[in-house]
């Protein structure tokens, strides 16, 4: 299982973009520029990240993007659903799945364990901020037990 170049990207964006929060806005252009990213791709992250209302544009000669939050209340998770959609590893762990849709369900004995998959990913990345990142503790803010077989849900599929 791979992150997107569009997961990646858009954060290392908005970690640029945390950098520089507080100081003005932020050409696209620095941010390719420093991140080593192509700008024409940043602009298409960028403008997801600003209809799920992350970042914020100003135009003009000093214009750019910012942050419309602080780097501590803005989630790794929110970044990443905003340009992906919900976190999901196979397609019976998605929020819009329809009970009964696949036909192993009746038999399935995998999807508990890509269930949790899928918890203990949205566990990290919401407990991860882009503060959290800037100082280098990126996960930190909680430690997340092993779950044993006990405390799993009981799921169809």
């Amino acid at each position: 299982m791979k992150v997107s170049s569009r997961a990646h990207y858009g954060l290392r964006a908005m970690t640029e973009l945390a950098k520089a929060y507080g100081s003005g806005p932020l050409a696209l252009s620095e941010i390719a520029r420093v991140e080593g990213l192509p700008a024409a791709y940043l602009e298409q992250l960028v403008a997801e990240l600003r209809k799920a209302g992350l970042v914020g544009g100003v135009r003009g000669l000093h214009g750019g993007y910012t942050l419309t939050r602080a780097p501590s209340q803005i989630t790794v998770g929110e970044v990443v659903r905003a340009l992906e959609g919900p976190i999901a590893p196979v397609e019976c762990t998605a929020e819009d799945y329809a009970t009964g849709s696949c036909q192993r369900e009746p038999d399935c004995l995998s999807r508990a364990v890509w269930q949790r998959v899928k918890e203990s990913i949205d566990a990290v990345l919401d407990a991860t901020t882009l503060q959290d990142l800037l100082d280098g503790r990126e996960g930190s803010r909680t430690m997340l037990p092993v779950l044993p077989t006990a405390t799993l849900k009981k799921v169809s599929c």
